[in-house]
């Protein structure tokens, strides 16, 4: 994951042989504060572009960051170049976007981004020193210390941004640190090594760490500034260029290709670099990913260690390879930047894994599946014909995920359309809490729904009156109320994320290059949608049979004397070993209600059988 660094200008410390500027201790205000700050960084404040290049180590990488600002309104363009890895973020003081490191540019209208965007330009053109404060809310915190040095803390809220602080040394009145959060992150920047360049100072130093370890810090040091020309406001905008690297062969309009449903997840058949073929998911929001285990068939080598999340509470690590070309029907998507991520399991899926095909594909592409059918047609987006596609659903992005406007049994929110999910749908842990939905809906029961990057996710399950996506209606979904105090379902900037257990009912097409999702119900619907486990256990595959790793209290599971620890090694005296997880999972899912279920379960080396009847709880 790439975080945002800004760019500080400060006064040049006593060091430098420049004297503090004195501000009284006794009255610590606002006023005090940016005014000294403004005194001490000697800015002509003139117009022009300011341009920074600075050396990048981080995620395990070396690289080069170079960044271009409007000095007037703060509007800039950050790219970072770090081993195969290359990416951009920028804002135009209207609209911000993203370049993700397969060279796509992306509008950024969804979540926190905008948000996030206004900040970064507001600091960037210290627009705090304003008689108006440039129209944001600032509060005084007090004083603080941080990393042993004294620094007057302020609260800072930029119209249409979100609340961050900013830690202002109280003898250099310099910007020590700033503190900001980010998705589901807080990220902390650090200024250090002041020195005085073009008559400004500016951090030679700017670290970023997201608190998830070492592989989310990140250091820039500046090798070079340039003030330059000032440069119209649509310099700094989205690129219009589309994006290059995958084309479907022989000129073709599409191509189709089955598609295997497993545990809600689709599963396509992709050959890498020539070999394979390996089975790879599909995902809206996901990226180009290869498992460890094709890393090490393919010959390639991982490079770096970055951060990953995803909707446990977890974070793990991974690396990038440069992959010569993805084959996937008659789509060839070539000299990509693949993460290299441990993501799923055998243990979790019940098949081995390849990896994963998301955004970069759906970005180049219109892109149909058919849950019916059983099908994904790849589209060439110049060709794509949307008359019979179904209803359409207008999105915005958020970071790499589709978010549409929807509402849940009335109440309206932004939700993720992420077919990497096999829920129906999940709500966030802060909408949940700020609907006080738990006490809305009293009859639900606590369960594990989910095994993902972080590992297990456990949630509240609910079933509702009605969701909508844009103006489709769906009945009684099984719903998922999280309580995740980390992870993707910890986020505040979206209220739901829906995958593919609802997502089954219809034929969903996406085009990404016009924002839109198509909606068109299958009838009859899928036999599974709208169901749940009956079982009240979570199954993974274990060594000798299927691991039980979580029991739902007041479950089937728990009333037969069913615990985490146990090894089911047949059903209904089926071996566990002539049973695809999914298909054991598929059948204490579906049996009806009242139906004996045989295990032979196996518990300290003792086995004893056990008669599991099935219940239905939502």
């Amino acid at each position: 994951m790439r975080f945002p660094h800004f760019i500080a200008l400060a006064a040049i410390t006593a060091a430098h042989g420049v004297p503090a500027v004195a501000v009284d201790a006794r009255s610590h205000g606002v006023d005090e504060i940016l005014a000294a700050h403004r005194r001490a960084i000697g800015d002509d404040g003139k117009a022009g572009t300011l341009e920074l290049h600075y050396d990048y180590s981080g995620q395990g990488l070396t690289g080069t960051t170079r960044v271009l600002v409007d000095r007037v309104t703060g509007a800039y363009i950050d790219r970072d170049e770090a081993g195969p890895s290359r990416s951009a973020s920028g804002f135009d003081g209207q609209h911000a976007w993203m370049q993700d490191i397969s060279g796509a540019y992306t509008p950024q209208d969804g979540g926190d981004r905008p948000a996030l965007a206004i900040n970064e330009a507001y600091r960037n053109a210290n627009r705090w020193w304003r008689t108006d404060r440039g129209g944001a809310k600032i509060v005084y915190r007090g004083r603080e210390s941080i990393d042993g040095v004294v620094a007057d803390r302020l609260t800072v809220t930029p119209r249409g941004g979100k609340p961050f602080d900013a830690w202002f040394d109280a003898a250099t009145h310099l910007l020590a640190r700033v503190r900001e959060p980010s998705m589901f992150l807080t990220i902390t920047t650090q200024y250090r090594d002041f020195a005085r360049e073009h008559g400004m100072t500016v951090a030679h130093t700017v670290v970023t760490d997201s608190g998830t370890g070492p592989s989310g810090i990140e250091t820039r040091r500046l090798t070079r500034v340039a003030l330059l020309p000032a440069r119209p406001l649509a310099a700094y905008a989205c690129p219009t260029e589309p994006p290059t690297g995958a084309a479907l062969q022989g000129d073709a309009p599409s191509t189709t290709v089955p598609i295997r449903l497993i545990n809600n997840h689709i599963y396509v058949e992709a050959r890498v670099n020539g070999q394979g073929p390996f089975d790879v998911l599909v995902d809206t929001g996901g990226h180009t990913i290869l498992t460890p285990s094709t890393v090490a068939a393919l010959g390639l080598t991982a490079e770096g260690a970055s951060t990953s999340a995803g909707a446990g509470e977890k974070t793990t690590v991974n690396g990038f390879v440069k992959v010569r070309e993805i084959a996937i029907g008659a789509v060839r998507m070539r000299d990509q930047t693949a993460f290299a991520l441990d993501f799923a399991d055998k243990e979790t899926e019940g098949l081995d894994v390849g990896g994963m095909v998301g955004f970069e594909l759906f970005r180049r592409f219109a892109v149909r599946i058919d849950y019916g059918a059983l099908t994904m047609t790849i589209i060439d987006p110049a060709r794509f014909d949307p008359r019979d596609a179904g209803v359409p659903v207008p999105f915005r992005f958020y970071d790499h995920l589709p978010q549409v406007r929807g509402t849940f049994d009335g109440r309206p929110g932004w939700f993720d359309i992420d077919t990497g999910s096999r829920s129906e749908i999940d709500l966030t842990a802060p909408f949940v809490a700020r609907a006080r939905l738990r006490d809305a809906y009293p009859g639900g029961f606590v369960a594990v729904t989910g095994w993902g990057v972080g590992g297990p996710v456990r949630s509240y399950v609910v079933r509702a009156k009605a969701v909508t996506i844009g103006a489709v209606e769906v009945d009684a979904p099984v719903t998922s109320l999280s309580d995740m105090r980390a992870g993707s379902f910890s986020d505040p900037n979206y209220e739901a994320n829906v995958g593919s257990g609802l997502l089954k009912r219809f034929v969903v097409t996406f085009d990404y290059a016009h924002q839109t999702m198509y909606l068109k119900r299958i009838e009859p619907p899928p036999a599974d949608v709208g169901t749940f486990d009956k079982s009240g256990m979570w199954i993974n595959l274990g060594d000798r049979g299927f691991a039980v790793v979580d029991v739902a209290p007041g479950g089937a599971a728990a009333a037969a004397g069913i615990a985490a620890g146990d090894v089911i090694v047949a059903l209904d005296d089926r071996r566990a070993e002539s049973i695809a997880l999914y298909e054991a999972r598929r059948l204490l899912r579906l049996g009806a209600d009242g139906t004996v279920v045989t295990l032979e379960i196996e518990r300290n080396g003792n086995r004893s059988t056990v008669a599991l009847t099935l219940r239905s709880r939502v």
